[in-house]
């Protein structure tokens, strides 16, 4: 039996839940020697936040833990991932237990202290049921082109389709979506998918080039082209040559280098900086903006033969509103796949704090929660995550993402009424502080709508 599922499941993923560690060692030892990969967590809570990156085939939990027991656990994965097979176990099991449990879809349940025959059986079992639909996807390259895109949204499942069938084809690909969607995630799917998944993918943010280097930045330059070019350099049309280059937010790029890759486009080669011979290049094209491109066509703002040449096909990405079954699932990859340099307390969220995440508008969409999540691991102090924490980093962030003319409105607001409540209302000692005279103090207190009279004592 141990060769059979060392020869059929070698390195299958199972995660293991326990709250009782000795026990939690156990059974990833005897799992582990069956040619297992385990990954273990402590608690329900822990596992859900392991959940969307470590994607097992099998989870083995507890019944009896702490906030969030087995069968909550469970309720979760049947939700989200209605696929993934479980088995329970606990040191309280009732008949009553196990035919509920089985009853609501629990694939196994087993007493311990239990028999290490019963439970490489039940795995057998377990994995042999999911085997196929793992063989499948493996034939589909499912978890290697879109690996990077977490969803269980029908809104992108739809678009991921779209994706897996345009990447079959060469045709130049345009991706329109709000600033934090991931539009540069998707372009990296049409490539991963697509027949040319071995070559480069080269991407671009054609806003944050000055105008006098994008020229050169894209096409390359010779030696003493223009003063600075102290030697020859690639461009990166010729850095993706028979791979992809992807050039996002293209609706920045001006009227006059238009008319340029318009002709790299349309002749297949580009001609670099100081050269005199053009040279071909075999590129696939994608291009992105958060701008209506249709509408600065109309308006002028864009050519419309360079439209047409980019826009073979549109992809629209929703915003993170549009997709709020998203939430929970990012919020949990993100707070264990953290950028900040130290490791985390914060495993998962309270109720209340992940339902302020799903009420909030979000309008820097998926990068928005990613560097709010970043800022709630940093502070975080306890596993679960409490709903304070949420709104203290959710102000933060509001407060970053004001133009600099309303922070700088709101800076000085609160300057002013800090004043007046250090000299207890008096405009002549608040202009001393502020090293004003009175006309000017006056003329601030009334630009921001702020009576003296209100900040003295009664």
């Amino acid at each position: 039996m141990n060769q059979v599922i060392k020869n059929n499941f070698q390195g299958q993923k199972v995660l293991v839940v326990d709250d009782d560690t000795s026990l939690l060692q156990l059974t990833a030892l005897r799992l582990r020697s069956l040619g297992l990969e385990i990954k273990k967590a402590e608690s329900a809570e822990e596992a859900v936040a392991l959940l969307p990156s470590y994607r097992p085939r099998l989870v083995i939990t507890d019944l009896r833990m702490g906030e969030m027991d087995g069968m909550a656990l469970f309720s979760h994965i049947q939700q989200q991932y209605p696929a993934l097979p479980v088995i329970i176990l606990t040191a309280h099991g009732t008949i009553k237990e196990a035919v509920a449990a089985t009853h609501q879809g629990v694939f196994g349940f087993l007493t311990k202290p239990f028999v290490k025959e019963e439970l490489i059986e039940l795995v057998t079992k377990a994995l042999a049921l999911n085997i196929r639909v793992d063989h499948r996807r493996s034939i589909e390259g499912e978890t290697a082109w879109r690996a990077n895109i977490i969803t269980r949204s029908v809104m992108m499942e739809n678009l991921l389709d779209e994706v897996e069938r345009v990447a079959q084809t060469n045709v130049s690909v345009y991706i329109q979506g709000e600033s934090g969607t991931g539009k540069e995630l998707i372009a990296q799917a049409i490539h991963k998918a697509g027949s040319r998944r071995d070559q480069e993918f080269v991407a671009v943010n054609c806003s944050a080039i000055p105008e006098d280097l994008l020229e050169s930045e894209l096409f390359g330059h010779q030696k003493g082209a223009f003063s600075g070019a102290s030697a020859a350099r690639k461009g990166l049309f010729e850095i993706a040559d028979r791979g992809t280059l992807f050039l996002d937010e293209i609706g920045d790029m001006s009227a006059a280098f238009q008319v340029k890759l318009l002709r790299a486009l349309q002749e297949g080669e580009i001609r670099p900086v100081g050269a005199n011979k053009t040279i071909a290049v075999d590129v696939r094209v994608i291009s992105a903006s958060h701008q209506d491109l249709q509408d600065m066509t109309a308006n002028n703002l864009f050519r419309l033969d360079l439209y047409y040449r980019l826009n073979v096909v549109t992809l629209m990405l929703p915003r993170l509103t549009e997709r709020l079954e998203d939430i929970p699932l990012l919020a949990s990859y993100f707070i264990t796949h953290n950028d900040t340099q130290m490791e985390s307390v914060a495993k998962g969220f309270s109720t209340e704090a992940m339902e302020q995440l799903i009420a909030y508008d979000w309008p820097g969409n998926v990068r928005q929660l990613k560097n709010v999540i970043e800022h709630i691991c940093t502070f975080a102090t306890t596993p679960i995550v409490p709903v304070n924490l949420v709104e203290k980093a959710l102000r933060e962030k509001q407060k970053l993402s004001l133009s600099f003319n309303d922070a700088k409105k709101n800076f000085e607001r609160e300057y002013l009424v800090k004043l007046l409540q250090l000299a207890n209302g008096s405009v002549t000692q608040a202009a001393k502080l502020a090293k004003r005279n009175r006309t000017e103090f006056y003329r601030l207190l009334d630009r921001h709508n702020l009576k003296a009279a209100q900040f003295k004592n009664k």
